[in-house]
């Protein structure tokens, strides 16, 4: 593991560079990360990023299928608003570990 400053913060990362204690995630966190990766945050990027930490935190397994069960978006929706592999990118935002289905 390694440390990163983020956002005015000092966060430790995996090698991939996923936050490893999501307590230390805060939505500046989530807009510098979201920035790296080309994206500007809208309340919809929000909704979601709090829907994968609730269910994170819930110990349940994120999937995309899940994603666009939820009601929040569907899985096109998921695809534009986290293109590039919507869950990994989701996932590294919202400062949670790499979902095991993503490679």
């Amino acid at each position: 593991m390694k440390e990163i400053e983020i956002a005015g913060v000092t966060v430790q990362v995996n090698e991939e560079g996923y936050m490893t204690d999501p307590s230390q995630w805060n939505a500046d966190i989530a807009k510098e990360f979201a920035a790296q990766a080309g994206i500007e945050l809208t309340d919809k990027h929000l909704e979601v990023l709090k829907f994968l930490r609730e269910k994170h935190t819930e110990g349940k397994t994120l999937t995309i299928r899940a994603i666009g069960k939820s009601g929040i978006v569907d899985i096109k929706g998921f695809y534009a608003l986290f293109p590039g592999g919507p869950l990994k990118v989701s996932s590294k935002i919202a400062g949670i570990p790499k979902p095991v289905s993503c490679v």
